[in-house]
């Protein structure tokens, strides 16, 4: 006789331990994290250094550049444009970029504050996105806005618990006080 538990929803007891419990996918979500905060880790470094690949050593923020103006000057297009444009290279928004880049690239390599990771990564991305309305090869959709659905995902499965510290960040007392820290 088959039981009657088969058809039946886990409750929310089950699923608060377990979101994602089997091992080869939190294997997968952990190195979609890794590699999502290698890209933004690796973008600051780029940006910030100069290492030739998306910035040359002239344009490194270290020697002067600066890490918005090119993209938010030139590469900005659609109905929002010329907002973006109107702050190309200003002091502040080249701190506020260098300083997400690395935050968000710390978060999900380390996995610990996955919360504000996402919703920091998720804003960047959706900002990148409307800069360069429409998106070449679609109407609407587009990379910026796929990898921001995945960095608010990761962050809800607790992907940093996985090949990361967000276990023990959790336990953290700060963190239990305050679960947007998580």
């Amino acid at each position: 006789m088959v039981s009657q538990h088969i058809h039946e929803a886990p409750t929310a007891a089950t699923t608060a331990n377990n979101i994602v419990a089997s091992s080869p996918a939190r294997s997968v979500f952990a190195i979609a994290r890794l590699a999502i905060g290698w890209t933004f880790l690796w973008a600051f470094l780029d940006k910030l250094f100069g290492l030739g690949f998306a910035t040359t050593a002239e344009s490194a923020w270290v020697n002067g550049g600066s890490p918005t103006e090119g993209f938010l000057a030139q590469a900005t297009s659609g109905p929002l444009a010329g907002f973006y444009q109107s702050f190309a290279g200003a002091v502040w928004a080249d701190w506020l970029f260098m300083l997400g880049l690395l935050g968000i690239g710390l978060a999900f390599l380390l996995g610990i504050g996955m919360r504000i990771g996402a919703a920091s990564g998720a804003l960047l991305l959706v900002l990148m996105w409307s800069a360069a309305l429409p998106p070449e090869n679609n109407p609407f959709m587009d990379d910026h806005l796929i990898m921001a659905l995945t960095m608010v995902g990761l962050a809800l499965i607790h992907a940093g618990d996985t090949a990361g510290l967000g276990r023990w960040w959790s336990n953290l007392s700060i963190v239990r006080h305050y679960p947007v820290l998580r």
